[in-house]
């Protein structure tokens, strides 16, 4: 059974400003767990990337909203400890 998170437990991002309202399961089922950026049919759609390049590609996207740098840091920061990331180190 999965857990029910606020955000996504890849990236980070508010679940609930996901605009296809999560990613998918295996059995096509809405993911709970991470967003439909980062989860597509059971899988992860970028699996080999680190959690480094991760932090990287959030802190962008987030200056491009027009967050400052150092709010983009801020947010990204918890990254690391985020569940896919978990259990990889």
């Amino acid at each position: 059974m999965e857990a029910s998170y606020k955000n996504c437990q890849s990236c980070g991002m508010p679940l609930k400003r996901d605009e296809k309202g999560g990613g998918t399961n295996y059995d096509r089922s809405k993911s709970k767990m991470y967003c439909s950026k980062c989860y597509e049919n059971g899988k992860f759609t970028t699996p080999n990337m680190t959690v480094e390049e991760m932090r990287t590609l959030v802190k962008e996207k987030l200056k491009e909203s027009g967050f400052p740098g150092f709010l983009a840091g801020l947010f990204t920061r918890n990254i690391p400890k985020l569940e896919r990331w978990k259990k990889n180190s």
